[in-house]
């Protein structure tokens, strides 16, 4: 299973899952599933419509919010409304990561300084995007 990271106690991220990993995670508590990485940016990883179907099969339910680059507002959407247990994954995490990280600024939920600190706790440094992270509504 892929190296799941937690963020904050409800908002985890981690590196590409594949469909048999659903069961663990649903095992570990994970609710809800957001899928930032694009079908075409690997060939033989496994296709949003067979995650999909693998998370609806383990009880989880599955947002697929694909971007390469900065974040769209799609994916930052589908981190603000992720409500209890979520794991976010993309290649590595990061992606992901900033998604919610952006998120949390647009909320005004959590200070820039708080965000960064918990995106380091979980392995990934935002520091560069502290003050954009204010820009956007985090103290």
């Amino acid at each position: 299973m892929a190296d799941v990271r937690r963020v904050t106690a409800d908002f985890a991220v981690a590196p590409q899952l594949e469909p048999e990993d659903f069961a663990a995670l649903k095992a570990l508590g994970f609710r809800h599933i957001i899928n930032n990485r694009p079908d075409e940016e690997a060939p033989d990883d496994a296709k949003s419509v067979n995650v999909k179907e693998a998370a609806a099969a383990a009880g989880l339910t599955y947002v697929h919010a694909p971007f390469a680059g900065q974040p769209t507002p799609e994916a930052i959407e589908a981190a603000a409304k992720a409500v209890g247990p979520t794991l976010a994954y993309c290649r590595s995490g990061t992606r992901s990561v900033t998604a919610w990280a952006l998120a949390q600024a647009k909320s005004g939920r959590m200070a820039a300084d708080d965000i960064v600190k918990a995106a380091a706790g979980a392995g990934y440094n935002l520091g560069a995007l502290k003050d954009a992270l204010r820009q956007l509504g985090a103290k």
